[in-house]
């Protein structure tokens, strides 16, 4: 059974952002001769490699919720110019929009429990992700989403 990471995606305001991050990141790698994968190092690396390769994904957190996914291919442990180590997250540049789940801030990642998981959102609900969060906020507590 895979295992999951949910991770804060600092800096993006929506999955639209985040979606024109991972295209730039994956434009710079093919013009760097490399494969086209989106990569996130962190400074911790999972101790549970191989149930994250077993299907895992990584959930990400924008502004409060957790909003969509990306499938995890690789987890390359290694050693930065400083000699830190740190590891890198080696994701499928697809991200899919999911049911939008409340969750806290916190540092680093969490594991996520496939139980836990939120479901993907279909093509037809994808509208409801693309819709501003304090919309979405609002429509949710009026249990209309």
């Amino acid at each position: 059974m895979p295992l999951h990471l949910v991770k804060l995606s600092v800096g993006a305001t929506s999955i639209k952002d985040l979606r024109g991050w991972i295209a730039e990141r994956v434009k710079q790698a093919k013009a760097k001769g490399q494969p086209p994968r989106h990569i996130h190092v962190t400074r911790m690396s999972p101790k549970r490699v191989d149930e994250l390769l077993d299907g895992g994904s990584i959930y990400w957190v924008i502004k409060g919720e957790i909003a969509a996914r990306e499938k995890i291919l690789g987890i390359e442990p290694f050693r930065d110019k400083d000699g830190i180590g740190r590891c890198r997250l080696v994701m499928e540049p697809k991200l899919i929009a999911v049911s939008p789940r409340p969750m806290r801030p916190f540092q680093g990642w969490r594991y996520l429990d496939p139980k836990s998981a939120p479901p993907d959102l279909g093509k037809a609900a994808a509208s409801v992700a693309a819709m501003p969060e304090p919309l979405r906020r609002e429509l949710r507590e009026l249990g209309l989403l």
